[in-house]
């Protein structure tokens, strides 16, 4: 497969002429080792999932880090996470020898806790995710954005399939002893029968016949590994009474459609998740074009209890907001816009651009306004309008 530009790569650099050592995270097969090596082709390379080298490390770690050619690519440290004192300590040593470090992990939170604890102030950290709508064209709700799933779609499903056993055997086991692994592979299709809807832990919990903590727990896991977003509703009340509880999304939606039986176009836009699973598609795309630019995530939705509800509200800087609705279907109308238009009456003191985001269609210009000071874009363009929203000035 053709080399695919990712967005983090001005990040990365960026980082590695700052500091001495640079961590890439984020969920398994997102393409992180493959973005070191592409972006540092003169590093030397070493895997800390083979036998071998953690047997090495472990018997004579100073030895160990002699014999590594810097700069180097360090990757699966969370395997050898006693490894982050050691290269914290040659950092310290030569404090000009900025990215001499390259690390990799998959399991964010474990591999967190030795950051803050060994590397403060010496690592910069990144999150990479799987490709994004303007990385790739052939991105999609369907085969989702990770690299050998958009790279060969005829054996997507089997990659989905083998990715979820080693999602299984791999990362759930090193965050937690989970016995009944059955179990929490029926959560996981459960957990994408509820994408997009507002969290409910006794919902989820009942068809399993597992407590509310267990699910808390295991929600917990998806979300340190990267597998899903839980976005909560915004804090702004805008003199109305709000719901409260989070709403639920896959990271990747390919993913969410293999959980769910979906694996043809066709069975997709006949399904009733089309809709869910697309604007989870929209809010992964939000987020992936926020770690891209080197911004915290920051996402939420709103919904009061009157029903008035907008999919996303994204903050744009000092009292700027973006408002977005994601439409799965290819054809736009001034009804889709309505949330926008109701909410964006009451954001008084916000400067607000109100976005309809949609798949459009190959060749088709659509037209840009919907209703005043509301626009339609295509999601691989949602990045670009992000950006114009957090430099533009005054009223739409």
């Amino acid at each position: 497969m053709r080399y695919v530009h990712r967005a983090l790569t001005g990040e990365l650099l960026k980082a590695a002429r700052t500091f001495g050592a640079v961590i890439v995270t984020g969920p398994r097969r997102a393409g992180k080792t493959t973005l070191l090596r592409h972006a540092f082709p003169r590093a030397s390379y070493h895997l800390l999932q083979d036998p071998d080298a953690v047997a090495r490390f472990r018997a004579d770690p100073q030895g160990f880090l002699d014999d590594v050619r810097l700069p180097a690519i360090l990757d699966e440290i969370q395997n050898v996470p006693e490894i982050l004192p050691f290269i914290r300590a040659r950092i310290d040593r030569n404090p000009s020898g900025t990215g001499s470090w390259l690390l990799t992990g998959s399991q964010e939170a474990p591999l967190m806790k030795g950051v803050t604890e060994s590397m403060a102030g010496r690592a910069a950290v990144l999150q990479l995710l799987p490709f994004s709508a303007a990385e790739s064209p052939k991105v999609s709700v369907l085969r989702g954005g990770f690299p050998e799933a958009v790279g060969r779609p005829a054996s997507a499903g089997l990659w989905f399939q083998s990715y979820v056993q080693t999602y299984l055997e791999r990362d759930v086991r090193a965050v937690t002893a989970i016995r009944d692994l059955a179990t929490f592979r029926r959560f996981l299709a459960l957990v994408a029968s509820r994408a997009g809807q507002m969290l409910n832990k006794t919902d989820l919990a009942a068809p399993l016949g597992v407590s509310v903590p267990t699910v808390s727990q295991w929600l917990g896991i998806l979300e340190t590994t990267g597998q899903i977003l839980i976005i909560p509703p915004f804090f702004e009340k805008f003199g109305k009474r709000l719901i409260k509880a989070p709403k639920i999304h896959f990271v990747d939606a390919g993913l969410a459609c293999h959980l769910l039986g979906i694996d043809t176009e066709a069975a997709l836009h006949r399904s009733p998740f089309l809709g869910p699973l697309y604007e989870g598609f929209v809010a992964s795309e939000v987020v992936k074009h926020q770690l891209n630019s080197g911004r915290r995530r920051e996402i939420y939705y709103f919904r009061d209890q009157q029903g008035l509800e907008v999919d996303l509200v994204v903050p744009a800087g000092e009292r700027r907001l973006v408002l977005i609705e994601a439409k799965a279907s290819r054809t736009v109308t001034p009804r889709m816009g309505a949330p926008l238009q109701r909410l964006g009456r009451d954001t008084g003191g916000y400067d607000v651009t109100a976005l309809v985001v949609h798949p459009g269609r190959p060749g088709a210009q659509e037209p840009a306004a919907l209703l005043p000071g509301i626009r339609a874009i295509t999601d691989d363009t949602l990045g670009t309008a992000l950006d114009a929203a957090r430099r533009r000035r005054g009223p739409a």
